[in-house]
């Protein structure tokens, strides 16, 4: 999740570049959208517009908030990057601690607690077998969700995704995806994200109808939210949906 800043609801334009106040700022613009709203995710400025609202709005807008945008830009690049992997480095998997090892194997395989890898493409060999190893856990988590909300005949498929900018993804076919970094993040985060997909199946947008049948479900949806939006550029991923 992301700092977003709005005032006063995406098939979009093509998007533009501004430099507003010496800012460079991405500008799009959607005909649904009802309301004006800027955001901050990975260093980059995007300012997100009702197709119709004059330039001039959105400048005056972009300026009045050049201190919110600057605190936001400030604190994102100060985050370190996440770890770089090595041999004997801890990895957090689906709330365990496995440590690597790097070893003469073929591909990466699990031993008790610990993950051995081959030396050379450590992380790539670690990416692959994640996304095998969790893809049961998450299609579980969504199931169940999917039960649980009364949409579970909605539900056609879960998959791993690998996007560098959302945690997870739900399409009108039903096709659900979650990011294979969620598995460093902790369990509750990830049943936010498995439920917050899950809710997709009854309300493809983010409406009070939507976010009423994630409340229902997990009343501190909120409390993950937030870990999500302060946290997850740590794990790698630039999103917060």
């Amino acid at each position: 999740m992301t700092p977003h800043c709005a005032v006063g609801m995406t098939r979009s334009a093509p998007e533009t570049h501004w430099q507003v106040a010496g800012l460079d700022v991405q500008v799009r613009r959607s005909a649904r959208r009802r309301t004006l709203a800027l955001q901050v995710r990975g260093g980059v400025i995007t300012a997100y517009a009702p197709a119709g609202l004059p330039d001039a709005t959105i400048r005056a807008f972009v300026e009045a908030k050049q201190g919110w945008l600057r605190q936001h830009l400030g604190e994102q690049r100060r985050r370190p990057a996440p770890p770089a992997l090595s041999d004997g480095s801890p990895l957090a998997f689906l709330g365990e601690s496995l440590t690597l090892c790097a070893a003469p194997v073929t591909q990466a395989r699990r031993v008790g607690d610990e993950l051995l890898v081959p030396a050379e493409n450590l992380a790539a060999e670690v990416e692959r077998w994640t996304r095998r190893a969790v893809l049961s856990t998450y299609t579980a988590l969504v199931e169940d969700y999917a039960a649980r909300l009364g949409a579970r005949d909605r539900l056609r498929c879960v998959r791993v995704s690998a996007t560098r900018s959302r945690w997870g993804s739900c399409t009108a076919a039903g096709d659900v995806r979650l990011h294979w970094l969620l598995s460093r993040a902790p369990l509750e985060v990830l049943h936010y994200v498995a439920l917050h997909e899950a809710a997709h199946l009854l309300e493809l947008n983010h409406s009070p109808r939507y976010w009423a049948h994630v409340a229902r479900v997990m009343p501190d949806h909120a409390r993950w939210h937030r870990w999500l939006r302060d946290h997850g550029e740590e794990l790698g991923v630039r999103g917060d949906g």
